[in-house]
């Protein structure tokens, strides 16, 4: 059986639907790993590139899954029909292009049950966009490994109402996680402590530098990312405390 990374491990446990879009797919590891655990039945294998959408072929062939998995050369969901697929995986790419994927093939998505991504970057964006368009966030994970911190979550494809919160509890939700927030794991813990010390870093260069006056919108904003993380610290120790 393939043998998953950590973050690919956590990804896999995520997926609850038997038919996968595994877009960005690069040597297909993960339907190959879903489809050998029989926790899948099928599987769509994309990918932007030729040569990883041929080194997945190749993999796929060796490990005699070639009835079981489509591949095809495909700019997001572009190849993917409606109700295809049951579970759409979007993993290992920046947020831009990730929400490129997102909007752009809207009603594909739309047509899947349920959507597990992990962001590379602008996690606070995705999380934006997926709240903005009413999508439920219902299962959220952390991974550290080899020295990065991997975000990923579980969407329902399900419109739902916004909970109330003010607008300072949105701006923590959008960049750390509503779910995460609600749990007490030591790896969250360290990613906010981390955050915060690379805040306070970059504030610190941006206060010597000679030529400030260009520097004070950016050390503004910093010092707003500064207050943001403690305060996401602050409410995640609170709820930690209620729970024991």
């Amino acid at each position: 059986m393939v043998k998953l990374s950590k973050r690919l491990s956590h990804l896999a446990d995520m997926v609850t639907y038997p038919v996968l879009a595994d877009v960005g797919t690069d040597h297909a590891y993960l339907p190959i790993y879903l489809l050998q655990s029989g926790k899948i039945r099928r599987a769509y294998a994309f990918d932007i590139g030729d040569g990883p959408l041929l080194a997945a072929k190749e993999h796929i062939l060796a490990c005699g899954l070639g009835d079981y998995i489509t591949v095809r050369l495909s700019d997001g969901v572009k190849e993917l029909e409606q109700k295809e697929a049951d579970a759409i995986l979007i993993a290992g790419m920046g947020g831009d292009v990730m929400l490129h994927i997102l909007e752009d093939g809207k009603s594909v998505i739309e047509s899947a049950k349920e959507l597990i991504l992990q962001p590379q970057s602008k996690i606070e964006l995705v999380r934006n966009y997926l709240y903005q368009s009413n999508y439920v966030i219902d299962k959220e994970d952390m991974v550290l490994e080899d020295g990065k911190y991997y975000t990923m979550f579980h969407v329902s494809m399900e419109y739902s109402d916004k909970k109330e919160y003010s607008l300072e509890e949105w701006e923590m939700i959008y960049r750390y996680g509503e779910v995460l927030l609600q749990k007490s794991g030591e790896v969250f813990k360290q990613y906010l402590l981390q955050k915060i010390r690379q805040y306070t870093s970059i504030l610190n260069r941006l206060e010597n530098q000679k030529q400030k006056d260009t520097a004070e919108k950016r050390k503004e904003e910093i010092k707003k990312e500064i207050v943001y993380a403690r305060r996401t610290l602050e409410w995640n120790e609170r709820i930690k405390k209620e729970m024991q």
